[in-house]
């Protein structure tokens, strides 16, 4: 069975952002969404894999029997976009996506360009409401 590729590591989220970051602009949102995803999560940041900056993490098992370990949210600041992980992709959930802003959807991510397209408040809801189904879902767990 496959293993995810995607696991904490060790280097510094601050030092990620300062190196691969390039656009001041990009850099100052990621500080911003540094501050209010350690705010709303009680957690502090980890790198996950190369660019994803998460808070938190949960272990999963699918019917399937594929299981492994993911943040419970967080963050990549890449070229193109911002992607968020903060949604649960389920349909119950589409609600707290509405009136959110300017953004595109994946099947459980959000990629926005910059923090001011979108309303921080229902940010912070989704992430809360992502992180209640999750550990409802999978058990509270202990920090990454």
């Amino acid at each position: 069975m496959a293993t995810n590729k995607t696991k904490p590591t060790e280097r510094d989220v601050h030092e990620f952002i300062k190196e691969f970051v390039d656009s001041e602009k990009k850099r100052n949102d990621s500080l911003e969404l540094l501050s209010l995803f350690t705010k709303l999560t009680g957690q502090e940041p980890k790198m996950w894999g190369e660019s994803i900056i998460g808070f938190g993490h949960y272990h999963y098992k699918y019917a399937s029997g594929h299981e492994g370990d993911a943040p419970l949210v967080g963050f990549s600041p890449r070229k193109s976009a911002i992607s968020l992980y903060v949604f649960t992709g389920l349909e119950e959930h589409f609600h707290l996506v509405e009136n959110l802003g300017k953004f595109k959807m994946g099947k459980a991510c959000i990629y926005i360009k910059k923090l001011e397209d979108i309303d921080i408040q229902k940010l912070g809801l989704l992430v809360q409401t992502t992180i209640h189904y999750l550990e409802e879902k999978y058990g509270k767990q202990h920090s990454s």
